[in-house]
């Protein structure tokens, strides 16, 4: 049995049904039962356990054997590096005496030990955590989701104008969350001496350019990059209705970003999706 926390986000949901395609048993850990209910009809079992619930989380991993870990993202509207902290300490907290022979984490490219940079802090400190306790442990650092950009789809159909956070010929790595399921998947059914971290991206590196671009040949219609100033990225962020930690910590995130901080694999896992690909899934 794998139990999957974070399955019914893009990366959990993938992984999960990686594993139910290649015949495994998969629990999924959701505080909402009603979410998984798409898993549940592929032949996943539903745990409705908030994770901050220590111990009925560690009687959901003593139900198996492997454990794929993802960190939920907190609302930006409260301060999202206090809250995912105290979530990735609960679920350190839930693996001792847990049983479990091996875990698999899902972090990102570009993490790093300090305070209040969104995931790259966040996740730096719990690869550190997972380190540091007995658990074989396999990461999996991630670049940057081609699912992110999802939420630009009605703008971009409507204006033909793509905002980007990023200069518009700033090259990435971008990968698409249910490649990273699948590479999930595959640790999870290595052997335990499969450890460590790796680094996962598309098969190349992508531009806002080549997003619009990806856009235009599915719509059909010119796509132009309008390029965020990096000095008004707090400010954008709180128009989403950012807190203002949330808005600092996701704007030091994204100048690390377009500073090329984040680029630190020197021999990367090329994944099989591509831009064009996914951005096509995206807009059916």
């Amino acid at each position: 049995m794998h139990i999957i926390l974070g399955g019914t986000g893009r990366v959990g949901s993938a992984t999960a049904r990686a594993l139910l395609d290649a015949g495994q048993k998969v629990t999924i850990v959701s505080r909402d039962r009603d979410h998984g209910a798409a898993l549940k009809q592929a032949g996943a079992q539903i745990a409705e356990v908030s994770i901050r619930n220590i111990d009925a989380l560690r009687d959901v991993f003593r139900t198996g054997t492997r454990a794929f870990l993802l960190n939920p993202p907190a609302e930006p509207s409260g301060d999202t590096d206090k809250e995912e902290r105290e979530n990735m300490a609960a679920i350190i907290s839930a693996l001792e005496g847990s049983e479990l022979e091996k875990v698999v984490a899902q972090s990102t490219y570009g993490a790093f030990e300090g305070e209040r940079c969104g995931d790259l802090t966040v996740l730096h400190a719990f690869e550190k955590a997972l380190r540091e306790q007995p658990i074989p442990a396999a990461i999996n650092r991630g670049g940057y989701y081609m699912s992110n950009w999802a939420g630009m789809v009605e703008p971009v159909k409507e204006s033909g104008v793509l905002l980007s956070f990023f200069p518009a010929n700033l090259s990435i790595p971008m990968v698409a969350p249910r490649d990273l399921g699948k590479a999930a998947a595959r640790r999870l059914l290595s052997g335990t001496e499969d450890v460590g971290i790796t680094h996962i991206e598309g098969p190349e590196r992508y531009t806002a350019n080549d997003v619009a671009a990806a856009f235009a040949k599915v719509i059909g219609r010119d796509v132009q990059v309008q390029e965020i100033p990096r000095e008004a990225l707090e400010e954008i962020f709180r128009s989403f209705r950012f807190s203002e930690e949330a808005a600092a910590s996701y704007a030091c995130m994204t100048r690390r970003m377009i500073d090329g901080k984040t680029n630190t694999a020197d021999k990367p896992v090329r994944s099989k999706t591509t831009l064009q690909n996914h951005m096509a899934s995206i807009l059916g």
